[in-house]
């Protein structure tokens, strides 16, 4: 192998960039608003493309919206080590999450190009659709379709909050691609991730080598009662469907706390009708979030949830329907990609640690068909999915190294 000692990328390229694109979305907190489909997704995934071109890359696009920038290889008849995660945020969104990791990848080519570094394999950086599911539930759906977890059909039937489905919005942006979603060979896939957890920043270490994605399951509730006037209507008689969601908040918390420390439950929304101050709520829609790195305590939250909404619903009075959205499990990562994660970590002397990711990642799902693992960077406070995410420059730029010198290592160095 060649000798890798000396190999860098360019930090403040990399900083700049991130700030950058940053700027698309940009809230007056500092983070970022860069929804799924919409015409500041479309500018930023326009911005990605004139730098990956710039790089020299071939940039394509399948038909789930999914961007793949390509640089060649000496033999491209082999398959492509492939690096990337998102560039979409959420609502009230930091700069860094999935971003890191788009971009960190582009600055990887730009540094190969800078040092003159030619690959065996092609190498590829993804960009990949509707990764957060705060638009369009479920969450990674294209590169679930990319792993043959769900048809493109059912993709584009997802519907936002407006009525506006993901697949009029993907031709609306124009970038339902026509390169067929999946079905081509990867040599091995690494994504660069911010950690959205305290545990490296705590631990006082620069990188975390990811192992295993935690399993998820999302549902969705809705509970009907019979909405009535809050003044006249007697407490024993009424049938306050949002007084059976406060209980099933209640419920899931103690389902998460049932199966610490490992576990995590959330209820992330809660819409009463009529939402009126003077009126019984008659109706509730609610979200329901379950994550473990384990399936069976996975089914078993399951089952508690089922038992314990039947329960209240009946002491009230209320109907009620449980509906599963989203269901992955558990997933263990290439030990070869592992490995040369960890190896590019001691390569630097970085200090690092085996983690878990609590968070769902397009790696989880690619991770069904090619060799995957994932990099963590610490941020601060583990604060994510939130306006005040934030790293720093040296965190980003030693999790590059450690990405550059894995993609490498799998690419095969010529020369």
């Amino acid at each position: 192998m060649a000798d890798l000692s000396n190999l860098r990328i360019d930090s403040a390229r990399l900083w700049d960039t991130l700030m950058e694109m940053a700027k698309i979305g940009g809230t007056p907190k500092g983070g970022c608003k860069r929804l799924t489909l919409t015409d500041l997704d479309k500018q930023g995934r326009e911005l990605f493309t004139k730098w990956c071109e710039a790089a020299g890359c071939t940039v394509s696009v399948d038909r789930m919206g999914n961007m793949f920038a390509r640089r060649p290889g000496t033999d491209n008849s082999l398959p492509p080590v492939m690096m990337g995660s998102h560039l979409d945020t959420q609502p009230t969104g930091g700069k860094f999450d999935g971003v890191l990791g788009v971009l960190g990848a582009l600055e990887v080519i730009r540094s190969m190009n800078d040092l003159k570094i030619k690959t065996k394999h092609p190498v590829e950086v993804a960009n990949w659709t509707n990764e957060e599911g705060s638009r369009y539930a479920p969450a990674m759906v294209s590169s679930g379709v990319f792993a043959g977890v769900y048809t493109e059909e059912f993709a584009y039937s997802r519907v936002d909050a407006e009525g506006k489905t993901l697949g009029d919005e993907l031709k609306r942006i124009g970038y339902q691609g026509e390169l067929p979603t999946g079905g081509r060979p990867i040599h091995a896939f690494f994504e660069l991730h911010i950690e959205q957890g305290p545990i490296l920043e705590a631990e006082h270490l620069d990188v975390g080598v990811v192992t295993h994605g935690q399993g998820q399951r999302w549902y969705e509730i809705k509970l009907t009662g019979f909405e009535s006037h809050a003044g006249s209507t007697p407490m024993p008689r009424r049938k306050d469907a949002l007084l059976g969601a406060a209980r099933i908040v209640e419920l899931v918390n103690q389902i998460g706390l049932a199966q610490a420390p490992l576990a995590v439950a959330t209820v992330g929304m809660l819409n009463p009708y009529p939402n009126s101050r003077n009126v019984i709520p008659g109706e509730v829609f609610m979200t329901v979030d379950f994550r473990h790195p384990e399936e069976p305590t996975l089914i078993a939250m399951d089952k508690a949830l089922a038992d314990g909404v039947k329960a209240i619903a009946d002491g009230i009075g209320l109907s009620f329907e449980i509906k599963e959205v989203f269901n992955y499990k558990p997933v263990a990562f290439d030990k070869g990609c592992v490995d040369a994660v960890r190896r590019a970590a001691q390569h630097f002397g970085y200090s690092h640690r085996d983690i878990v990711s609590g968070a769902g990642h397009d790696a989880c799902y690619i991770a069904r068909v090619a060799p995957t693992s994932m990099i963590f960077t610490p941020c601060v406070d583990g604060i994510s999915h939130n306006e005040a995410e934030d790293i720093s420059e040296e965190w980003a730029s030693m999790g590059t190294n450690v990405l550059m010198h894995a993609v490498l290592e799998k690419a095969e160095i010529v020369g």
